[in-house]
Order: C-alpha cells, then sequence, then structure tokens
C-alpha cells in the first residue's frame, strides 16, 4: 500500500506542488492540472481520514472510480464538529483551535493544521490579502478590531489577522482588543495621528465592532477625516444584513465618520472549515479602473458549487442555494466541504445571502448577525465594546485638548 504519512514522499510532492500552483497567482487558469491536484488531494484524505473513507464508500466513491474534482464528495460541516477530519496525526500539528461554534457554542468544530499545511495556507491569503485589500501598499499602519494571536492562541481569527500584521502592518500596527477590554484611547488617537500626519491607516476586525463604534461617534457627533487611501476591512456581516443597518447604511456611515469612501471598504468571508479567505473585488477594480459589480471572487485553487439544500445538486444558473466549496489550500483537511451558507453565484464569484435553517419543521433563510468569533465571543464583545463607547466622546475631547 502507498505511504500517506506526512513525511511520505507522495505528501510532500503533493505540498510542493501545491505551493507552486497557488504561485502562479489569479490569472491561473490550468484547469487540468486544478483537476490532477484535487484528485491527489482526494486519495490522501481518502485513505488517511477514516471517517471520511466510510462516507465515502457509502456513497460508492474511491479514487478508482472518480475522474473529475465535481465527482469528490463534500463533507458536511457538522462533520467537522463530530469528528477529527485530518489527514495528519494531530499530535504533529502547529495549530490548533477550535472554530466559532456561530451555529451550536456546544458542538465546534476541531482545526488542526501541519506545519506544510499551514504554509500553503499562509501563501494562498497572503496573496489573496495583497490583491485584495494592499494592492497598492506595501506596509501599512493596521489598527485590529480584534484580539491578538498572543492573547487568545486558539482563536483561528487571532492567528490569521496574526499573519496580516507580520506581513502588511508597520510597527505601529496594534490589536485593540486587550486583557483591559478595548483600548479606545490608542484607537482615538491613533484616527487623530493619521488626520495630522496625513498618513492612510486601515481598520481591520469584525463588522460588529465597526458597527458600534460607528454608532457611538455619531451619537458624540465625532467626525474624523482619515487620509485618502485608508481602507476598512470586516468580517461577518456579509449576511445580507450588517447587524444593525444594512451594508450600503454601513458604507454610509464608513464614509460620513470616517471618511473612507464605499470602494475601500471590503469584506471577508473566512470559515474555520476551509483554508483560503474570499474577498470583496470592489478595492482591486477600482484601482484598475474596471466597471464591475461588487462579490467575491474565487481564486484559482478554488472551485464552487451553489446547491440545492434538499437535493444536494446544482441549481440553476442565478438562483440561491447552498455555498459548497473546493479547497485545494485545504489539503490537512478535507478539499470539498458543503456548507449551509446560502449565496447566489455572481460572474466568477458569489454573495452571501444567509444562512439555511430548519427549526419546528420550518425552513428559512437566517439573516442574523454573529461575530466570526463565535456566539461567546459575540456576547462578550457587545458588552465590552458597549460599555468602552459609551465614553468617547469625552476620551476624544481628552485626546484633542478640548
Amino acid at each position: 500500500m502507498r505511504d500517506y504519512s506526512l513525511d511520505s514522499a507522495f505528501v510532500r510532492q503533493l505540498d510542493q506542488e501545491l505551493l507552486e500552483f497557488i504561485g502562479k497567482g489569479l490569472e491561473n487558469r490550468d484547469e487540468e492540472t486544478f483537476n490532477r491536484l484535487a484528485l491527489k488531494e482526494f486519495e490522501l484524505q481518502f485513505h488517511t481520514v477514516k471517517p471520511y473513507r466510510e462516507f465515502c464508500q457509502r456513497k460508492g466513491i474511491t479514487p478508482d472510480t472518480i475522474s473529475s474534482w465535481e465527482e469528490i464528495p463534500a463533507v458536511p460541516t457538522l462533520a467537522f464538529k463530530k469528528f477529527v477530519l485530518t489527514t495528519f496525526p494531530p499530535e504533529r500539528a502547529v495549530q490548533s483551535y477550535m472554530s466559532s461554534g456561530t451555529t451550536d457554542f456546544t458542538h465546534r468544530s476541531r482545526i488542526y493544521r501541519d506545519r506544510r499545511a499551514v504554509e500553503i495556507m499562509v501563501q494562498a491569503n497572503a496573496l489573496l490579502t495583497r490583491e485584495y485589500l494592499f494592492p497598492d501598499r506595501e506596509r501599512m499602519r493596521i489598527l485590529f478590531f480584534a484580539p491578538s494571536p498572543r492573547l487568545v492562541p486558539t482563536m483561528g481569527m487571532a492567528v490569521g489577522l496574526g499573519e496580516v500584521r507580520r506581513l502588511f502592518g508597520t510597527e505601529d500596527s496594534t490589536f485593540l482588543i486587550t486583557y483591559r477590554g478595548l483600548e479606545l484611547e490608542t484607537l482615538l488617537r491613533a484616527l487623530h495621528e493619521a488626520e495630522e500626519t496625513g498618513e492612510p491607516i486601515a481598520l481591520i476586525g469584525a463588522t460588529s465592532a465597526f458597527i458600534y463604534f460607528l454608532r457611538a461617534c455619531e451619537k458624540e457627533g465625532l467626525r474624523f477625516e482619515l487620509p485618502p487611501g485608508s481602507r476598512i476591512c470586516d468580517g461577518g456581516g456579509y449576511q445580507g444584513q450588517f447587524g444593525e443597518c444594512s451594508r450600503e447604511e454601513f458604507w454610509d456611515m464608513c464614509a460620513r465618520i470616517l471618511n473612507v469612501p464605499s470602494h475601500y471598504c471590503i469584506n471577508v468571508l473566512g470559515m474555520a472549515e476551509t483554508s483560503t479567505n474570499f474577498f470583496d473585488n470592489v478595492l482591486r477594480n477600482h484601482l484598475r479602473g474596471w466597471r464591475k459589480v461588487r462579490y467575491k471572487e474565487l481564486p484559482p485553487w478554488t472551485r464552487l458549487r451553489i446547491v440545492d439544500p434538499e437535493t444536494l445538486e446544482p441549481v440553476p444558473p442565478g438562483e440561491p442555494g447552498l455555498l459548497c466549496h473546493y479547497d485545494l489550500a485545504n489539503r490537512a483537511m478535507m478539499f470539498a466541504v458543503q456548507t449551509d451558507n446560502v449565496g447566489v453565484a455572481v460572474e466568477d464569484g458569489f454573495e452571501i445571502l444567509g444562512r439555511w435553517r430548519k427549526r419546528d419543521g420550518r425552513v428559512y433563510l437566517d439573516r442574523t448577525f454573529q461575530h466570526p468569533g463565535g456566539r461567546v465571543l459575540n456576547t462578550l464583545t457587545e458588552f465590552l465594546l458597549r460599555r468602552k463607547f459609551s465614553r468617547i466622546g469625552s476620551v476624544y475631547d481628552r485626546i484633542i485638548g478640548r
């Protein structure tokens, strides 16, 4: 039998091929190589992940019976909450954390990645972050509405943002959530300094944090004239409603209160069960002079099928359905992941509409906002932000010497 261990020639060669394929960038259109690598990943995952192998065998599918990535069985996100779905022994993981538990905090996915899997994920998301969030800047000052990975090393979102700081942030980039809660004075001083120096600044974090901040500024009559080139990247508010406001209202507040126009507001979707983040294309399009609608583009190492919630068969073009992601960067776990996110295809990408829910025999589309850190962090964040932002006016007056 072929050796599929982490140090085997098979896995080492696969990892090298994945890095090379991702490294070809966003213009890569090599469908043949994508399909070949997808089938190799399926072979690896079939032979190393027992629950997945049994799942495939019940469907009558093995690596010998298929020839296309579209035939690879997708794992429901619920399975990550019940099983450890990794292609290597978890004790060899260099990253291990729990998913957010946005749907059910009592059952959270267990996520493990080995060293080379982390390298693949970092390379993929660094390329995307450069292309969609910082296409015009090598580095800039970044304020993170989030805790640092040192504070919460088991939170995937914090770990990912730590990589963003390392690769794209200046030395004065900082995480605003500490053991003491939100560092409100640090935030307001940084915004004031940006106004004074004319140096653009980036704000990155959960949509809910921005909502509370912008509402507090609005209540106190605070306005900031952030320099041109400043930008906002939010995650979590991707379900049609951005917390307490629509996305159009969100962009309007960013423009009125921070002087950040909508084409510098980038929403990102990331999930614990997959490795690739999906960014709005709006800033990239703006800087290139392209007139395209805003949506999340698919990088060349991913594919997407939108399927009917009941039959799991592809829906007609333009119809909403459940998002099924296929991600070559997810070698450590599952290439094909069936989510409960509802979305619609848009050109060469997609947009999310909400989540598919069943309750008391009733099926409905849930547009309720959830912090990407999960229900507990959602509640904690709300408590901390409401408490801190209630002082925003007096703190700002002290900073500017009123």
